[in-house]
């Protein structure tokens, strides 16, 4: 089977200002429109991220009269309202509008996570949307890989986060438990950051200015580097800021953290608290107490036989509902449905 992949020189990053970023979303939508009224199709689909995605996908849907299969991999507007990026008033009705636009010219809306399915079809009434999360990389995660410690890490005695290091993802619930963790003397647990973005900086300035040896901060690497540590932290770190929007969230880290067999502690209040409650393969903590997640990490690091439970339990889970193959047919089998 040939995959032809056209790349739109459009860049953007999570540092950008806010009016750069919207210049770039609505750049990458024009061009992707240009494709979207040239290349052959029978079905088409918008992958949003910013519901500005959304503009190539109308125009295939009412120009070209194409199929449009809308993703929402986050709520958006939504998500920009309740954090306070989008603040106006006209631009708020402006976007809301043009979400409910993308979703009734779609035969089908996936939603990345069973919080946006649920959420759409309570606010929309879509009659056909199904939920196709993010997968875990199980032939990458569940390898073995060979542990060398790197500047003091010890197997098993760290919290690992990667990802974007900001507010969204409440950098400063994992500072204050790093000091909390200090002032406890609990001086063999560790909080390793990876990643990269707009508290960074800050947040490394903060571990000096407390002299916090005990939270690490890297940047970005490649993924197959990524692996042994996340394979042998005690826990993976899946924080949020604490909104409604961001129940329905569905990062990756937290398949790639199952996929490797290490307990994910988590601070939202939607579906991955759900799952793992139901699976027992984590923790949900309060996304505005650091005392609980440093408490949380003082009783695990004592628990080494719970964790490995709870990690086999996440390994096989994340065979069963989240390998690539299994959500790639659930995504194949939906659009072939419309296609016909």
């Amino acid at each position: 089977m040939k995959v032809e992949v056209r790349v739109i020189n459009v860049l953007i990053d999570n540092k950008q200002p806010f009016l750069k970023r919207i210049y770039s979303f609505l750049a990458y939508s024009f061009w992707s429109s240009w494709y979207a009224l040239r290349l052959p199709a029978d079905v088409v689909i918008a992958s949003s991220g910013p519901i500005t995605v959304g503009i190539p996908g109308l125009v295939a849907r009412y120009l070209r009269g194409r199929k449009l299969v809308f993703e929402a991999r986050d709520l958006w507007p939504e998500g920009a309202i309740e954090l306070g990026i989008l603040r106006n008033k006209t631009l708020q009705k402006l976007a809301y509008w043009f979400e409910r636009r993308c979703y009734k010219a779609s035969s089908l809306i996936v939603g990345l996570s069973p919080g946006i399915k649920s959420r759409i079809e309570a606010q929309h009434g879509h009659s056909n949307v199904i939920s196709v999360t993010n997968s875990a990389n199980i032939e990458l995660f569940a390898t073995t890989v060979p542990f060398v410690g790197r500047k003091g890490l010890q197997s098993k005695k760290y919290a690992i986060y990667t990802g974007n290091i900001g507010a969204v993802n409440n950098a400063v619930w994992m500072l204050e438990t790093a000091k909390i963790l200090k002032e406890r003397g609990a001086n063999d647990i560790q909080l390793l950051l990876i990643g990269d973005g707009q508290q960074k900086e800050w947040i490394k300035s903060e571990v000096e200015r407390y002299h916090l040896s005990n939270m690490l901060i890297w940047d970005l690497m490649p993924k197959h580097e990524l692996v042994p540590l996340v394979q042998n932290a005690m826990v993976s770190l899946v924080p949020l800021k604490g909104t409604p929007v961001l129940d329905t969230s569905s990062p990756n880290k937290f398949f790639e953290s199952l996929a490797a067999g290490v307990p994910v502690v988590q601070n939202t209040n939607g579906w991955m608290r759900d799952f793992l409650e139901e699976h027992q393969v984590g923790f949900t903590i309060d996304p505005n107490d650091p005392l609980a997640l440093a408490e949380c990490l003082i009783q695990l690091s004592g628990s080494p036989e719970l964790l490995a439970v709870m990690g086999e339990r996440g390994q096989k889970v994340a065979r069963e509902q989240f390998d690539k193959r299994i959500l790639a047919d659930k995504m194949l089998t939906a659009i072939e449905n419309i296609a016909r």
